[in-house]
């Protein structure tokens, strides 16, 4: 089977939209439709259900999806042992991370990778960073930019890139909660704008837990930049990383309340540990530690 309709394929499991697979391959929809067709006569049975409205996998097409990923895996690790050294690096690196990480991480990493392998094809996704190891598991990225949980998944590796602090910060716009703040209301009072998922939501509801309260919540957002935007609105409190707050085009409009028992949060690269040794990402892991130490 060819490599590359098996990594179309995989996209366009991934986003069971021909149109948006498409764009994500460089080929034409036509194009990936008869690559995919092609496949489905040589397993001999339909990957996909597909109507003008939807594109689902079948029973097949998910089973297809843990042997596609195989034999690529397996197809990386023959060319990793068949390596020239002297010969430059070529391929794919997909990398995963949240708008802030570009700011704050990843555009010297990128630019040094860059510069050091030129042949490489790089693809940047941007996303919630609650989802960053999620996608590595799940083999939709090579390397994510995450937020360290309390407990790293056995199969994973991770590679410190720096750490920040949290913070609880505050509206600075006339609103009730900053109304409430000057009257001397305690923070569990008030309500909060919280994160719908990840370690940042987990950190939340320890920090609470420990200051025995149940928080009022306001709403439940993705991503952590958004929290600011929604505080520097008058919606309610929210506890943030001090790099994403240093980021944010509202960090003017909010205010640091004097808490200090949030902690901190360490940041970095995590990838599954059967791909560091992988030449391209091996490559992205050492540029990592050249900028950021081990």
């Amino acid at each position: 089977m060819d490599h590359k309709h098996l990594q179309n394929f995989l996209v366009l499991a991934e986003t069971l939209h021909f149109g948006r697979a498409s764009e994500r391959c460089f080929v034409s929809a036509p194009t990936l439709s008869r690559q995919i067709k092609q496949l489905e006569e040589e397993v001999g049975g339909a990957l996909f259900y597909r109507d003008n409205r939807s594109v689902k996998l079948t029973a097949m097409g998910k089973a297809f999806v843990g042997y596609a990923k195989s034999t690529l895996s397996n197809w990386q690790h023959f060319k990793n042992e068949c390596l020239d050294e002297s010969a430059p690096l070529t391929g794919k690196l997909h990398l995963f991370c949240s708008v802030t990480a570009t700011y704050s991480f990843v555009y010297e990493l990128v630019s040094k990778f860059r510069a050091k392998h030129t042949e490489v094809e790089l693809h940047l996704t941007t996303g919630d960073p609650a989802q960053s190891i999620t996608r590595v598991q799940e083999d939709k990225t090579d390397i994510a930019v995450a937020v360290k949980p309390a407990t790293l998944a056995e199969n994973l590796s991770f590679q410190r890139l720096g750490r920040s602090p949290l913070r609880l910060i505050a509206p600075k716009v006339s609103c009730p909660v900053q109304q409430r703040l000057e009257e001397g209301a305690p923070v569990n009072e008030l309500a909060f704008i919280v994160s719908e998922q990840g370690v940042l939501k987990t950190r939340f509801e320890a920090w609470a837990k420990k200051r025995q309260f149940v928080p009022t919540v306001y709403a439940y957002v993705a991503g952590h930049e958004a929290l600011v935007s929604l505080v520097s609105l008058g919606f309610g409190l929210a506890v943030v990383p001090e790099v994403v707050l240093e980021q944010s085009p509202f960090k003017e409009k909010v205010s640091i309340l004097p808490v200090e028992d949030l902690g901190h949060i360490d940041i970095g690269l995590v990838a599954q540990k059967r791909r560091v040794n992988e030449s391209i990402v091996s490559a992205f892991w050492s540029c990592s530690e050249e900028i950021f130490g081990s």
